[in-house]
């Protein structure tokens, strides 16, 4: 992994966290960074004029926006094995092995987010060795950017930002790839009940 990728990995893990004080107070220490890690002046220039709309952003605004975009919405959601597997009760046992393969890369985690949390694991493979394991993450996740890419308007702030990772991070999935996940993709079950559910 350059030391690009990396730069833009961790960038996105802050960018795709949520807008609280810290992240505005930090956007001269991102910009900093991206100034001093990324050594191509084309690909800094993208990356900055990408993120900074978000920082230029009215405060509240960015954070209904982010709550709306990712909180709300299934498709564009941050968490990994929803993208993949949906409401299945597979998810549970995929988060342990999840939080197995983060131990194994040595990483600690001490937020208070699950195992699958899309912006811890873009900050996991900044550091990640050069294991197959997280060669397959790093498909993985590729293909959850990109479901969630496909799912939010070209309009919303945040979609610039996000889809740097599939301009110099990820590869896209191909179509085989994509019908084979989600083959596995379970939706939530919100048909009416035939009968009302009376709690006493």
């Amino acid at each position: 992994m350059t030391n690009e990728t990396s730069t833009i990995l961790v960038i996105m893990s802050r960018i795709l966290d949520y807008p609280n004080d810290e992240f505005f107070d930090e956007h001269s220490v991102i910009e900093e960074f991206v100034n001093e890690q990324i050594p191509s002046v084309t690909i800094r220039t993208e990356v900055l004029e990408r993120i900074r709309p978000l920082y230029e952003m009215d405060r509240k605004d960015l954070q209904e926006i982010y709550v709306e975009t990712f909180d709300y919405q299934e498709k564009t959601g941050l968490y990994l094995t929803a993208h993949e597997l949906g409401d299945s009760r597979k998810r549970g046992a995929a988060l342990v092995k999840l939080q197995k393969l983060i131990c194994e890369g040595g990483y600690e985690y001490e937020g208070k987010e699950l195992a699958d949390y899309i912006p811890m694991l873009l900050e996991l493979m900044a550091v990640a060795p050069a294991e197959e394991n997280f060669t397959k993450l790093s498909r993985r996740l590729a293909y959850a950017i990109n479901r969630l890419l496909s799912n939010l308007p070209s309009s919303n702030p945040y979609f610039k930002a996000i889809n740097l990772l599939m301009m110099y991070v990820f590869q896209a999935p191909g179509k085989e790839e994509i019908a084979l996940l989600e083959n596995e993709h379970e939706e939530a079950d919100l048909e009416e009940l035939p009968y009302p559910m009376m709690y006493r």
